[in-house]
C-alpha cells in the first residue's frame, strides 16, 4: 500500500475512531499515529519515533506557556473576577434596552480577557447573568444567546490557549498571534454589540430596561474592571515591548492575579487550591492531545500528504482566494460535527504548508482559522459553549439556545469576510513588533 494511501485510511480511520467511538483526541490520533508510522517505515522506527516525541513533548520549555496563562485565568475566576466585571458592565449599560445583554458580552470579553477558555466563560456567567436577565424578563433567545455568543470571544481575544497551540505546532511566534488577534477580538465584541442592539430594535420586547445605576454606583463599580485592565495591559504590553516571553508573561500575570485576589481577600487557600487543581486537569488533558497531535503529524509527514496536498493545491488554476475560502468552509463544517482544539490539531499539518506556498502571512492564517472554528462552538451539533448554556438555563430548550446564537452568527460572517479582505486588521499590531 503506498505511503499516501495509508496516510487518507489513517485519516479517516481517526474521524471515525473520535466521532464513533468517543476514544479520548489525544490518544485516538497517538494510537493512529503509531499504527500508521509502523505501517509505512517499521515498528522498531515507530518505537523510537514514539519514545523520542515523548521525551521531546514533556520536557519542552516552550510548553510551560500552557499551564501558567491556565493558571492565570483560574485564579481570576476563584477570586469572583467574572461577577466584578459583569457589574460593572451593568452599572454602566444595564438602563439602556438590551444594555443587560450588552453587558454579558462585555463581561464576556473582559473575562475571555484573561481566561482564554470559551467553556470556562460560558458556565461562569451563565452563573452570573442569566438569573439577572430572568428578572428582567429578558427573552431567552436573546438572554442565551448572548452568553453562548459572548463565551466564544474566550479563545479570540489574547492570552488565548488556543493561538498558543497554534504558535507551538507551527513554529510561529506566540508572542505575534496574541497580538494580532487583539484587533479581530475587539471588533467581534462590537459586532456582537450591534447585533444585541439590532434583535432589541427588531423585537422591543426582548430587553427591557433595567434602572439606572447613579453616577456613585458606576464610579463604584470600576474598581473590579480596572485590575483586570490593569492585569490585561501588563501581559499583552510586556509581549508587545519585549519585556517578557510568552512563558515570562504567563508567570508574571499568574503572580499578579494573585497578587490582586489577595489584596481584594477574595482569595482564601480552598480556592487557590482548587484553581491549581483545575489547572493541573486542563494542562494534562492539554499536554496529552499535544502529544497525540505531534505523533499523528509525524505520521503524516512520512505519508508526504501535507507537501503532496501542497503542491496539489498551488498547481490548481484557481484563485487562491477560493481554496482559503474553500479551507474556511472545511474549518466550519469539521467545527460542527468535532471539538475546535482536536480539529486544529489534526489539519494544521495539512493545510498550514498549502497556505505558506500560497504566500499568505502565517500570523493571518492562524488567526483566521482560530476565529472559524470558533464558530464552531455555537453552531450544531456539537455546539459545546450553546450545550453548557442551555444546562445553567434550565427552563430553555436546546432549539431556542441554537435559536440565540444564530443571530450572532453574522457577526462571525462580516468578520471573516472583513479579514479577507483587508488582513492588515491582523497584522498590524504583529507588524509592530
Amino acid at each position: 500500500m503506498e505511503p499516501i494511501t495509508v496516510g487518507i485510511v489513517g485519516v479517516i480511520c481517526l474521524l471515525l475512531v473520535i466521532l464513533v467511538l468517543r476514544v479520548p483526541v489525544g490518544f485516538a490520533m497517538g494510537i493512529i499515529g503509531f499504527i500508521g508510522f509502523a505501517k509505512v517505515l517499521n515498528l522498531k522506527a515507530a518505537y523510537g519515533m514514539l519514545g523520542t516525541e515523548i521525551w521531546n513533548v514533556f520536557s519542552s520549555y516552550g510548553l510551560t506557556v500552557i499551564p501558567l496563562f491556565i493558571l492565570m485565568g483560574q485564579i481570576c475566576f476563584y477570586s469572583g473576577v467574572n461577577e466584578r466585571l459583569y457589574k460593572t458592565a451593568y452599572a454602566w449599560m444595564g438602563h439602556i434596552r438590551g444594555g443587560i445583554a450588552m453587558a454579558t458580552v462585555m463581561a464576556c470579553a473582559g473575562f475571555a480577557a484573561i481566561c482564554g477558555s470559551n467553556t470556562a466563560t460560558a458556565a461562569t456567567m451563565s452563573t452570573v447573568a442569566l438569573p439577572e436577565m430572568k428578572k428582567f424578563k429578558y427573552n431567552p433567545i436573546l438572554s442565551t444567546g448572548s452568553v453562548a455568543a459572548g463565551a466564544t470571544l474566550g479563545v479570540v481575544i489574547p492570552p488565548s490557549v488556543v493561538l498558543i497551540i497554534i504558535g507551538l505546532q507551527t513554529g510561529e511566534s506566540i508572542s505575534r498571534l496574541f497580538m494580532g488577534g487583539v484587533i479581530p477580538g475587539v471588533l467581534l465584541c462590537g459586532f456582537f454589540l450591534l447585533t444585541v442592539y439590532v434583535m432589541c430594535v427588531t423585537h422591543p420586547d426582548w430587553g427591557p430596561a433595567g434602572p439606572e445605576a447613579t453616577f456613585k454606583e458606576k464610579l463604584a463599580s470600576l474598581p473590579g474592571s480596572i485590575e483586570m485592565v490593569i492585569l490585561f495591559v501588563m501581559v499583552m504590553g510586556g509581549l508587545f515591548a519585549g519585556w517578557f516571553t510568552p512563558t515570562e508573561a504567563g508567570a508574571a500575570g499568574s503572580a499578579f492575579a494573585l497578587l490582586i485576589s489577595i489584596v481584594s481577600r477574595e482569595m482564601t487557600f480552598k480556592r487557590f487550591a482548587a484553581a491549581v487543581s483545575d489547572t493541573l486537569k486542563v494542562s494534562c488533558m492539554i499536554m496529552v492531545v499535544m502529544l497525540g497531535a505531534v505523533i499523528f503529524g509525524r505520521f503524516l509527514a512520512v505519508t508526504r500528504i501535507p507537501f503532496e496536498a501542497a503542491s496539489f493545491v498551488a498547481a490548481l488554476p484557481i484563485p487562491p482566494t477560493v481554496i482559503i475560502l474553500l479551507i474556511c468552509v472545511i474549518y466550519i463544517i469539521g467545527g460542527m460535527v468535532m471539538d475546535a482544539l482536536a480539529l486544529l490539531l489534526i489539519t494544521i499539518p495539512i493545510f498550514f504548508p498549502i497556505v505558506s506556498a500560497m504566500g499568505y502571512d502565517p500570523v493571518w492564517f492562524g488567526v483566521l482559522i482560530t476565529i472559524v472554528t470558533t464558530l464552531g462552538a455555537i453552531t450544531p451539533p456539537v455546539g459545546v459553549t450553546t450545550f453548557i448554556v442551555a444546562s445553567m438555563a434550565e427552563d430553555v430548550s436546546i432549539d431556542r439556545v441554537f435559536l440565540g446564537v444564530s443571530y450572532f452568527m453574522l457577526a462571525y460572517v462580516v468578520l471573516v469576510a472583513l479579514m479577507l479582505a483587508v488582513p492588515s486588521t491582523v497584522t498590524f499590531l504583529p507588524g509592530l513588533l
